[in-house]
């Protein structure tokens, strides 16, 4: 969906397929039909934005086919659908019974990475709508934290520096921005101003996880302040919830309820707390004396078993920081809950269509946040 800022430029708004499992051609083209038009009619709008990741063998079979890239943006048109922007985060088998640790594999220390980026750059510049302004590509925030040392700081520093040629050599302007996440090297605005503020900003910036913001106790407005002062733009924003307890104590029995197999957990407190994983921070002696915030992120719209909150607040005082100014300081905007077939079974979905309706309940959750700040729904040009 395209919605105007008062200052005249064009926001984006979308939501992100990595919730879908699909990664092949014919499998990513088979849930347009099963979730993306279904979500679009919901809504009410004639053009759904969509987030769409591409797992890195479709995206590489794509980047070299020319065909391929054109019947997929043939489908797309033909489904009232368009891409501004690409989730590169997961490299593949993102719903796998397991992932855990291993999305953060590759990294940028190794050239597969960058591969693969690119490969959806230029994939992208077919996808992209002629009257986008430019595409933009999220990705993982360099590495894990473990193991890390010099020779792979470095690697991470010349892949970067050869990322930013490549994009520059692009028929259209792609932007790639890092997302900090709990436990990676950029985990906060202050490491992504240290570690990306001396890099090529015209094509580099930051994705910021609106979850993830939230899970490192940032406040937004001092966020966005510090990553003015370095120089590092915001590409992408992920409109995103995570899961929260006043008082985990208390809470233990339903938190358990969230602890899963597939994906991380990080666990945040805002006195030092910092676990791993949700059953890490459930079985460690005291760490139930403090608030927590929960890398899980949760459905936009709708609150999780009581007495479980979530960080909507930290999400609409960003969002208001983002947008509601005189200037709109991101213009990609994407929902990414992706732990829909995740949540406690009371929670889940039963099926697509179930999905599809939660999935377009958050767009319009989110496109109304985006109304309250005076933006306004945009045609789309014939």
């Amino acid at each position: 969906m395209r919605m105007s800022h008062p200052d005249g430029s064009t926001v984006h708004l979308s939501y992100c397929t990595n919730v879908h499992a699909a990664e092949d051609l014919a499998g990513i083209l088979e849930q347009l039909d099963t979730y993306a038009v279904p979500i679009r009619e919901r809504l009410g709008t004639d053009v759904l934005g969509l987030g769409l990741w591409l797992a890195a063998p479709v995206a590489a079979g794509l980047a070299a086919d020319v065909a391929g890239r054109q019947r997929l943006r043939r489908a797309l048109s033909e489904r009232g659908l368009e891409v501004v922007t690409l989730n590169g985060f997961p490299y593949q088998a993102f719903q796998a019974p397991v992932v855990k640790h291993a999305v953060y594999q590759p990294d940028w220390a190794t050239p597969q990475r960058l591969a693969y980026t690119m490969d959806l750059a230029r994939l992208l510049c077919d996808l992209l709508p002629e009257d986008a302004a430019r595409g933009s590509i999220s990705t993982l925030p360099l590495a894990w934290r473990d193991p890390w040392d010099g020779p792979r700081a470095a690697a991470c520093r010349r892949a970067l520096d050869d990322l930013a040629k490549q994009l520059h050599r692009l028929p259209r302007t792609v932007r790639v921005a890092f997302e900090p996440e709990p436990g990676c090297i950029i985990e906060t605005t202050q490491e992504a101003v240290a570690l990306l503020g001396d890099r090529d900003t015209d094509v580099l910036g930051l994705c910021l996880d609106l979850a993830h913001l939230a899970c490192a106790w940032e406040e937004p407005a001092a966020a966005l302040a510090r990553l003015e002062a370095g120089g590092v733009p915001i590409v992408k924003t992920q409109i995103s919830a995570a899961l929260a307890s006043a008082d985990p104590h208390r809470d233990a029995a339903v938190l358990s309820s969230y602890a899963e197999r597939r994906f991380l957990h990080q666990t945040r407190g805002p006195h030092g707390l910092s676990c791993d994983d949700l059953d890490e921070a459930l079985s460690t002696p005291g760490a139930d004396d403090q608030p927590w915030r929960i890398h899980y992120h949760v459905p936009l719209h709708e609150p999780p078993m009581p007495p479980l909150q979530t960080t909507v607040g930290v999400l609409v005082e960003a969002l208001h920081e983002l947008l509601g100014g005189g200037n709109a300081l991101c213009d990609h905007f994407d929902v990414e809950t992706y732990t829909w077939n995740v949540l406690p079974p009371a929670s889940r979905p039963s099926g697509p269509a179930q999905l599809a309706n939660g999935i377009a309940a958050e767009l319009f959750f989110a496109r109304g946040q985006l109304s309250a700040l005076g933006l306004q729904p945009q045609g789309v040009p014939s």
